[in-house]
């Protein structure tokens, strides 16, 4: 049972995936009193914003009592706008989850069959067609949000096993009836930051997986130019105290501890220090860790969080203020997008290294007869090409605002946009390390017979299954594409202790 406020992200990436969302009963509780206090209210004749008043510019113009349900049908039509494609499975899962987390906190006035309708969505996997593009991260989602919440009343558009249903049909599928909405119930489904949080979370646990594939990627590579682990001394790190970079040097250390390759040039080895791409290693992957490890804390509060507006509470206040402005998100998104280009960059000028002659005193692109095989000579390339586009699409985007709503809104956040950019990052930087992990692999085996470490040789293992070793040129996407599904699929992730 998942309590509302205390939902973590183990629990939310399992939605993600197809798991149920059971919320503690109490919940019911704490929505009864907070829609009880909002109709004490109307009764009472009070003038409350987006309950009886127009929204945003029109929130001077008074609603007479018999349109207060038009008004919030008429707000969800009109808002329903987005463009684009759809978002994909797992992000609506999300969405649909989040925004029952939010409203079953008992704090948006909402009836307990509102809760109840998006939970037995989510529970039938009939998930609302949702365009991706239309919101700019402030006073909610509020496109993406109305095309979900247009599912409820019965109209717009929803998938079920990937098949086109309209809003209706879905809602017949789960057993449901068109939702009456009652006074600012279509207010308190548009409000929020669910699509903007369930499309950066999608973002953070990809990240996640890749960041461990990094590494291990990183001490393939370090061994295939036979570099040295003393950079990786945990005195080092101590003496620094950074705890992201104290974690990844550990995780680099276990990753190599016993392997042959490391003792064979313990003595003897002229080199004095390696590259930074070897050498730095923890510093860069750690910054990159904490990085992410703060937008892992942002996002789990964000997902937890009541974000619509205005709020009430079960003693009856009501509350105008703006938790529906997405900057949290944002700048969580922007520091995975940053972490995402960083690890793509030191990926990337590894593989250069490994197949630079005078650098990794390998064979030239790793493949022997050079001039009449190019070996990974182009491959290279393509992580560079990928690296670049990355450093792109990195631009922080909660420095961006465009006024809204006739300058009523006149800063919003660019959250959805933020974090729209990182899936594409996520596929761009698992192409760059299916790149590095063929190089490395291929590098290893220059000091055969010569074994790595256990999970190291798991790796090459992983490698060579789907890729053959590489003697002379042949067709190399095909190699890329089959190493980067591994990655997908969390097979190198696992490897890693990080």
């Amino acid at each position: 049972m998942t309590t509302p406020g205390g939902a973590t992200l183990a629990e939310l990436r399992a939605v993600m995936g197809g798991a149920s969302l059971r919320l503690d009963e109490g919940w019911r509780e704490a929505v009864r009193a907070s829609h009880s206090a909002l109709a004490a209210r109307l009764r009472a004749g009070e003038v409350m914003y987006g309950v009886n008043t127009g929204f945003g510019k029109l929130a001077g113009t008074r609603i007479a009592p018999d349109a207060l349900v038009q008004l919030q049908l008429n707000l969800i039509r009109s808002h329903a706008s987005g463009v684009g494609e759809p978002l994909p499975r797992p992000v609506v899962r999300l969405v649909l989850a989040l925004k029952a987390l939010s409203l079953s906190r008992g704090a948006s006035a909402v009836r307990e069959e509102t809760v109840e309708a998006l939970l037995r969505l989510l529970e039938a996997d009939v998930l609302p067609v949702i365009p991706a593009r239309g919101s700019v991260g402030a006073s909610g989602d509020l496109a993406p949000l109305a095309h979900l919440s247009m599912v409820l009343i019965g109209e717009g558009e929803a998938s079920i096993g990937g098949r086109a249903v309209s809003g209706a049909e879905a809602l017949a599928q789960v057993g449901l009836s068109p939702l009456p909405l009652g006074p600012k119930e279509g207010l308190a489904l548009l409000n929020g930051t669910q699509v903007s949080t369930a499309i950066a979370l999608v973002g953070l646990f990809q990240a996640r997986d890749l960041f461990a594939t990094a590494l291990v990627a990183g001490a393939m590579s370090t061994e295939g130019v036979r570099g040295s682990d003393t950079p990786f001394d945990a005195r080092i790190h101590a003496l620094r105290g950074q705890p992201g970079q104290i974690r990844a040097a550990a995780a680099l250390r276990g990753l190599m501890a016993g392997s042959q390759i490391r003792e064979s040039h313990r003595e003897n080895d002229p080199r004095v220090q390696d590259p930074y791409s070897i050498r730095c290693q923890p510093q860069v992957m750690g910054a990159c860790l904490d990085a992410l490890d703060h937008a892992a804390a942002v996002l789990e509060r964000e997902a937890n969080a009541v974000t619509d507006n205005p709020l009430v509470t079960a003693e009856g206040e009501v509350l105008s203020g703006g938790n529906f402005h997405a900057e949290p998100v944002a700048f969580a998104a922007d520091h995975i997008a940053l972490a995402l280009a960083e690890i793509g960059a030191l990926s990337e000028r590894r593989m250069a290294l490994l197949t630079d002659p005078a650098l990794s005193g390998l064979p030239a692109f790793l493949v022997r007869e050079g001039g009449l095989n190019s070996g990974f000579m182009i491959a290279q390339v393509t992580a560079a090409a990928l690296a670049s586009e990355q450093k792109a699409l990195a631009h922080p985007r909660s420095v961006d605002s465009l006024p809204t709503s006739a300058n009523q809104e006149d800063h919003v956040s660019m959250a959805t946009g933020a974090a729209l950019r990182l899936v594409p990052m996520a596929n761009n930087l698992r192409d760059i390390l299916a790149i590095e992990l063929l190089a490395a692999a291929q590098a290893i085996e220059f000091h055969r017979p010569l074994r790595s470490s256990l999970p190291l040789e798991a790796a090459h293992a992983l490698v060579r299954g789907v890729a053959a070793a590489w003697d002379m040129d042949r067709y190399m996407a095909p190699d890329i594409a089959a190493v980067s599904g591994l990655i997908a699929e969390g097979r190198f992730a696992v490897l890693s202790d990080a």
